[in-house]
């Protein structure tokens, strides 16, 4: 039961991560459109910028679990890749424990709250000219945000399958193939 659990996470990463993944094609389009209107037509476009941060900050966060459920996150091991594999969950499952499962629930709940109040209040990008509405760039926040959780906690379950049995699944210093 826990071996698909953490497949539903690692599948809801990759698709997740594939939305990131189209979104770089829309922020090439925009850069690009950005780059014609400005230098070629003379006629610089308002909503460029706004546009670019937001699919840049959107594909990042919805990379994220896919990065994790990879094992490609960085990570300064030079300590940790010295212990045995059962060590190295141990310290990988209280660190999770301890520090990023409650530090990215507190993010993701705050985060699906602003999602939710921008949404109903028709909230504005308050330092942009062309001000557009928010909401959009919040849910790719959140989305982001509750996939990381998710596969923080695949993650984590798979650290403590690792203290039992470190055979039974990926060390914490090797990356998974698909």
């Amino acid at each position: 039961m826990l071996n698909k659990a953490a497949a539903l996470a690692d599948t809801l990463s990759l698709w997740v991560g594939r939305i990131g993944m189209a979104l770089i094609l829309v922020l090439v389009f925009v850069v690009f459109y950005e780059v014609l209107a400005r230098y070629v037509l003379g006629a610089p476009t308002e909503w460029a910028y706004d546009l670019t941060y937001m699919t840049n900050g959107t594909i990042y966060l919805l990379g994220a679990g896919l990065a994790l459920s990879k094992n490609l996150h960085v990570r300064i091991d030079f300590l940790s890749a010295r212990m045995p594999r059962r060590v190295q969950h141990g310290v990988n499952l209280a660190f999770n424990l301890l520090l990023l499962l409650p530090l990215l629930i507190i993010l993701s709940r705050q985060s699906v709250r602003n999602t939710y109040k921008a949404l109903l209040t028709g909230e504005l990008d308050p330092v942009s000219p062309w001000a557009p509405v928010i909401w959009p760039f919040y849910l790719g926040i959140a989305l982001g945000l509750c996939c990381l959780l998710l596969q923080l906690f695949a993650e984590t379950l798979r650290h403590g399958v690792g203290i039992a049995d470190p055979t039974a699944v990926r060390g914490p210093d090797e990356t998974e193939e698909h």
